[in-house]
């Protein structure tokens, strides 16, 4: 479910690189109906990069899609001209590590359609302080856990609030059903945390508390 909505979101006959592919399921889904003119998957450990590489020859599709041993956007090279590049599966704070750490490959032309496991802040930042707008966000719920779609694309300065980073600044908007029940949850767990520092015999650093308090205030706010 999770890569069947981020390849909703990959823009028709794009040139994608897909990084962190693992088995190259997603380009070679997309070649396979046709929705993307040629892709880039890229590896960094040599045994999901060797099971790509079986995927995308099984499907006879070695002509479209370059499978490549590398470290995060060096797997992209300018003559593959990319427009769009997805990063699944992993936490925020190691896509946004990913982002940086390669932000010399970006052309700032490409569509960004990201998919964290946790660490949404972090990345949200990321995108905010390097002129990402947020176009789409949507949390989807697989095997009991939440899972969360950013699509950005650089279009100058752009001002979130603390609260529209940590949250989602479209989410806050549209607020399904998927959406408030992850808060509602999280909201019990933020709760729990103060009653545990609360008993805590060793003291918890106050501005750790003070953290815990205030998001659970916003979330409170959000749900009322």
């Amino acid at each position: 479910m999770r890569l069947q909505r981020v390849a909703a979101q990959v823009p028709a006959g794009a040139r994608l690189a897909d990084i962190g592919s693992d088995h190259a399921y997603l380009p070679v889904a997309l070649l396979r109906r046709g929705a993307i003119a040629a892709a880039v998957a890229g590896e960094v450990a040599l045994t999901p990069f060797n099971a790509a590489c079986r995927t995308v020859r099984d499907q006879g599709l070695e002509q479209q899609v370059r499978v490549r041993l590398a470290d995060g956007l060096a797997a992209i090279e300018p003559a593959d001209a990319i427009d769009a590049i997805s990063i699944c599966g992993m936490g925020g704070e190691s896509i946004r590590d990913i982002l940086d750490s390669g932000k010399a490959r970006l052309s700032g032309r490409e569509r960004l359609i990201l998919q964290p496991n946790g660490g949404e802040q972090p990345l949200r930042q990321w995108l905010m302080d390097n002129g990402y707008r947020i176009l789409h966000e949507e949390i989807l719920r697989e095997n009991r856990f939440d899972y969360e779609v950013i699509v950005a694309e650089r279009a100058g300065p752009v001002a979130y609030t603390e609260e529209q980073l940590y949250f989602g600044p479209l989410q806050m908007q549209a607020r399904s059903p998927a959406f408030l029940a992850k808060w509602q949850s999280i909201l019990q767990r933020k709760q729990q945390t103060l009653a545990n520092f609360a008993r805590a015999r060793q003291a918890v650093p106050e501005d750790k508390v003070q953290q815990v308090a205030r998001q659970a205030r916003w979330i409170t706010e959000l749900l009322a």
